[in-house]
């Protein structure tokens, strides 16, 4: 990978790493818009400057927009949730994984 390829990636992860950032894009998946309410309603738990302070990011990086009914992805946006779709097919394989990891291993049968 190319250095340049190498810093956009970073850039991106860095962008997206940010507290509910991801989870602001991932409420607005659907392509409904939403009121700055509604969206905090749909991202559970942030706060109203935690939320001003993520759309604001996430509009300066092109991938949220705002129109006459409310906040909704720009096409950057869907494209990259559309990349991320395979992760709900992962995030579940995963959760099967690490159910089987936690539960105890049977005991060996007694030869004899």
């Amino acid at each position: 990978m190319s250095s340049k390829e190498n810093t956009a990636i970073s850039q991106l992860l860095a962008l997206l790493e940010a507290r509910y950032a991801l989870r602001v894009l991932w409420a607005l998946r659907d392509g409904h818009p939403q009121t700055f309410r509604l969206l905090q309603d749909s991202v559970g738990g942030i706060t109203p400057n935690t939320l001003n302070t993520r759309i604001k990011e996430l509009r300066e990086a092109g991938l949220l927009g705002h129109g006459s009914d409310g906040y909704c992805l720009t096409l950057a946006g869907q494209d990259l949730l559309k990349r991320l779709s395979d992760l709900q097919a992962f995030a579940s394989k995963w959760q099967v994984a690490q159910v089987h990891r936690r539960e105890p291993a049977p005991l060996p049968a007694k030869v004899g």
